[in-house]
């Protein structure tokens, strides 16, 4: 107890000598943006992180390990020291693809697809989805999506059967793997071959196509083949956010269920 104490006072002391530096020194920043009231605000969100527990303090991510120059706005390239299959998969999806392309970064106002307005100049980086000082995987692995996502497919979610479990279970300290949520589906967890380390996925578009891609490597983990297929290829329930049982009986799986059954001579 007494050697936490004392590292939440070294890493207050670091949280005001890096506010200090950024109010004097750093020519990008806005004075008025930077108060020991922020700060203050900031270290109570780090103190009970998983950061925190892991000893990964203010200058972990502030302080260019080479150089020792202040990094005044942290970005993936930071990230990527700690988390780097996260970041490199991140790169490899439409959240992130711009970026790998050394483009400005992806706003919600480029997209495709619904998104609301307030949220159109958000810049897709690992903090945008993540709170930096706190690191909620509750607030990134829902809330964050639903900042930005107007669409439909999105919005349903919390009235869906998934999203209803979720809600039951936001006094947990992080989604435990009974619960379905945005990244569940769309940032699935993967084993590193060769290892037991796992990792999720942050390839947003992964999965997205072909479809059945999505059923292997997430809706089978809860569902049966024919459950999944036949919910993951019916549009109005992937509209409705699944919630409701799928109705449609994919004649594919028909077909191999009675070539199964000529093949093992159980046919009726």
């Amino acid at each position: 107890m007494k050697g936490r104490k004392t590292k939440q006072l070294i890493v207050c002391f670091m949280g005001l000598f890096l506010w200090w530096s950024l109010l004097f020194f750093s020519p990008t920043a806005h004075a008025g943006s930077f108060t020991e009231k922020h700060i203050e605000e900031i270290n109570l969100l780090w103190q009970n992180s998983a950061h925190a527990f892991a000893d990964v303090n203010c200058s972990s991510c502030h302080l260019q390990p080479e150089t020792k120059q202040l990094i005044v706005s942290p970005n993936h390239e930071s990230c990527q020291s700690c988390h780097k299959q996260q970041v490199e998969t991140f790169l490899l999806g439409k959240h992130g693809i711009r970026l790998q392309e050394g483009l400005s970064p992806l706003t919600p106002a480029m997209a495709r697809l619904p998104m609301k307005e307030a949220a159109g100049d958000r810049q897709m980086n690992c903090n945008t989805c993540h709170d930096v000082h706190s690191a909620n995987t509750f607030t990134a692995s829902v809330d964050s999506c639903l900042t930005c996502h107007n669409d439909s497919h999105s919005l349903n979610y919390v009235k869906s059967k998934h999203g209803l479990l979720f809600d039951q279970g936001r006094s947990l300290p992080k989604p435990t793997a009974d619960l379905v949520t945005c990244a569940t589906c769309h940032l699935p967890r993967q084993k590193i071959e060769g290892t037991k380390t796992i990792f999720v996925n942050h390839n947003n578009t992964y999965n997205l196509l072909p479809r059945d891609r999505m059923v292997k490597d997430v809706c089978m983990n809860c569902h049966g083949m024919e459950y999944s297929y036949n919910s993951i290829f019916d549009d109005e329930l992937v509209e409705a956010n699944f919630a409701a049982p799928p109705t449609q009986y994919l004649q594919t799986l028909e077909m191999v269920k009675a070539l199964e059954e000529k093949r093992s001579g159980t046919e009726n």
